[in-house]
C-alpha cells in the first residue's frame, strides 16, 4: 500500500463512500468488481472447491491470477481457506458469512448479464458501425 494511501486508511473514520477516492469501500469495490474477483466468488456460490476445481470452472485464468485473487479475497474475509492435513495437504476455499451475503447479490448482477448479453453485443456492434 502506498504511503498516501496508508494515511487515508489511518485516517477513515467508518463512514464507507465509494465516490470518495480516499475510502477504503473503493478499494473493496475493486475487488470484488475485478473479472476474477466477480467470477470466483460466483463459482463459490456454488460450495467449496479447491484451487484446482477453481483453475477449471474459470476459462482464462492463469494459476498466479487465481492465487492472487483469492489471497486478495481472503484477506477481505469474503472467502476462507481451509488445509486439511494429508499428504499433500488438501487446499479448498468456501465463501464467509460476508461472502455469501455478497454473491447473493451478485447472482442477480450475473443473472442480468446472462439475460441481457445479447441485446449489449448488437448495442455494441450498431455504435462500432456508425461513423465517426
Amino acid at each position: 500500500m502506498e504511503v498516501g494511501s496508508q494515511a487515508a486508511h489511518d485516517a477513515w473514520q467508518g463512514v464507507s463512500d465509494a465516490f470518495n477516492s480516499e475510502c477504503p469501500a473503493r478499494e473493496v469495490l475493486e475487488h470484488i468488481t475485478s473479472r476474477w474477483g466477480t467470477l470466483i466468488l460466483a463459482a463459490l456460490g456454488g460450495g467449496p472447491r479447491r484451487f484446482s476445481e477453481l483453475h477449471a470452472r474459470i476459462g482464462g485464468i492463469s494459476e498466479k491470477m487465481l492465487s492472487q485473487t483469492l489471497r486478495t479475497l481472503v484477506r477481505d474475509g469474503l472467502v476462507e481457506r481451509t488445509v486439511e492435513p494429508a499428504t499433500p495437504p488438501r487446499v479448498s476455499y468456501a465463501l464467509t458469512p460476508l461472502g455469501q451475503g455478497l454473491t447473493e447479490s451478485l447472482q442477480q448482477f450475473l443473472d442480468w448479464i446472462r439475460q441481457h448479453t445479447v441485446e449489449v453485443v448488437t448495442a455494441q456492434r450498431h455504435f462500432d458501425r456508425q461513423p465517426r
